[in-house]
């Protein structure tokens, strides 16, 4: 059947992937292809934009080459991209000014602390729903326009676009011709009002952004553009975009109030659905834009773990542990438990609901007879550890507003694969940790969005019906068990956070 197919290009921090799904939800082909890390400086992280742009571009030729479709079987193009990591181009030329500062950036801490200095934590709180953080895209902007040599003077003269990565493919994909993103990508920039649904003036004028600078503002189920024909041989509608955390909640099927999910990327993300609803946190948890798929603004609390996934990473590439980041579970696997180790990989800092820029990576418990195995049993379990506390912080909101604790969470992303750190978050957690048929959620919100605005779907209650489980994590143990990991957890947290 003709246009019966979705592409999700799905732009991570690591790499970019694209995957094709048919219209019941399964996956047809995908491709993937890792790009380069630049760590500057201590605490920089940098993307080349024009790398992200070509690996992206590649992997959706293949995954349509492995598939055997063209441009012609495909409905429409869905886009799902790492947040909050800032980019800014010339619009005559479309080159980079500079290379793309990454979320797990933590160059504008100084700017940071001086808005905090300043008193605007609360306000900014109230109408962005965040905390003042690095890890935002506002303070990133005004460091380029301030570093970058000529940056400032051109962006007043309304030569330049910015925007997450988002904006970025649908100007590369539409050859110029828009730029624009959605509310779920602008919601994480800390210039955009979440409630009146419009960038902020009074904070673009705080950090001397020009508002020319910004992309357009649409539902996340949006006729964006359709992609250059020279590209795929003809043009695609490009009809959904969602940043990727937002795109996972969607992709699992958390339409209703209280469903909530974790992705175990590079760095775990816990978001709790609350509907058209705006909740507050008292717990160190931000409030959010969800996937939007009609007019109707949604919301989600989330929480953040900087490093998750990541951390194998650090094992294979940093330490030498492995060969390869299959062989974690195995090596973990070879002893009982951590012998006592406890690994906090704050090497960006802390996210919810702790908020500490300061703290640093740290290994504890360490004795003679500690191994590679404890450390890497003690890096899988961190990942688990610190999204328990998140879970900790969002029934403990859900409490305060009168809702009731959450009965279980649906996983999805790479590490989601491992059973033996999905069973210990179960136990963690003392509730069932449902996995998908389908992990690639991320990708499959982004589809789901594009088939939504392409009118392939008609409507949420279908694609619900799409979502499957493929394994139910029971909890194991004793809630005793679970209150010694996470106190010897906070401990190890406590020394992180001591400089």
């Amino acid at each position: 059947m003709s246009g019966a197919y979705l592409l999700a290009l799905d732009q991570g921090t690591s790499s970019s992937r694209s995957i094709v799904f048919s219209r019941d939800g399964r996956l047809v082909a995908q491709a993937q292809r890792e790009f380069t890390q630049h760590y500057p400086q201590p605490g920089w992280v940098e993307h080349d934009l024009e790398e992200i742009w070509q690996t992206q571009l590649a992997t959706a030729h293949e995954a349509l080459q492995r598939a055997g479709l063209q441009a012609q079987d495909i409905a429409a193009i869905g886009i799902t991209n790492q947040r909050e990591t800032t980019c800014l181009w010339n619009r005559r030329t479309g080159q980079p000014l500079h290379r793309a500062l990454v979320w797990q950036d933590r160059r504008t801490e100084p700017l940071c602390q001086q808005l905090r200095t300043e008193g605007l934590a609360e306000r900014l709180r109230e109408r962005t729903g965040l905390v003042i953080d690095p890890y935002f895209s506002a303070t990133k902007l005004a460091w380029l326009l301030e570093q970058v040599p000529g940056a400032r003077a051109a962006a007043e003269r309304g030569e330049l676009a910015s925007g997450t990565v988002d904006s970025w493919l649908l100007w590369r994909l539409t050859g110029g011709q828009v730029h624009a993103t959605d509310a779920s990508n602008a919601a994480r920039t800390l210039l955009f009002d979440i409630e009146r649904d419009a960038w902020d003036d009074t904070l673009l004028a705080r950090l001397q952004l020009p508002a020319s600078l910004l992309p357009s503002v649409h539902p996340s189920a949006h006729p964006f553009g359709h992609s250059d024909a020279a590209l795929f041989g003809a043009p695609i509608p490009i009809t959904g975009i969602a940043g990727d955390q937002q795109a996972a909640l969607f992709g699992q099927a958390c339409f209703r109030p209280g469903l909530a999910k974790n992705t175990y990327g590079t760095g775990c993300f816990m978001l709790l659905a609350t509907g058209s609803e705006r909740r507050h946190s008292q717990h160190g948890l931000l409030t959010t834009r969800a996937a939007q798929a009609g007019a109707t603004p949604q919301f989600a609390l989330e929480g953040s773990v900087f490093i998750g996934g990541a951390v194998v990473q650090w094992l294979r590439d940093g330490l030498g542990l492995i060969r390869s980041s299959s062989e974690v579970q195995a090596l973990a696997e070879s002893v009982p438990d951590s012998g006592g180790v406890s690994f906090v990989p704050a090497f960006a800092g802390l996210g919810a609901p702790y908020w500490d820029a300061n703290a640093r990576g740290a290994i504890v418990g360490l004795t003679r007879g500690s191994s590679a195995a404890h450390i890497a049993r003690a890096a899988l379990e961190s990942i688990a550890l610190q999204s328990t506390v998140l879970l900790q912080a969002m029934n403990a909101d859900a409490q305060r507003s009168g809702t009731a604790a959450l009965q279980e969470l649906r996983v999805d992303g790479g590490a989601a694969v491992n059973n033996l750190l999905m069973q210990f978050q179960a136990d963690l957690l003392g509730i069932p940790v449902l996995r998908p048929e389908v992990v690639e959620t991320t990708a499959f919100g982004a589809a789901g969005l594009a088939g939504l605005g392409a009118g392939l779907y008609s409507g949420l209650d279908e694609l619900a019906s799409l979502w499957r489980v493929e394994r139910r994590f029971e909890p194991q143990g004793s809630r005793d068990q679970a209150a010694e990991h996470l106190a010897r957890w906070e401990q190890a947290v406590r020394q992180a956070r001591t400089r």
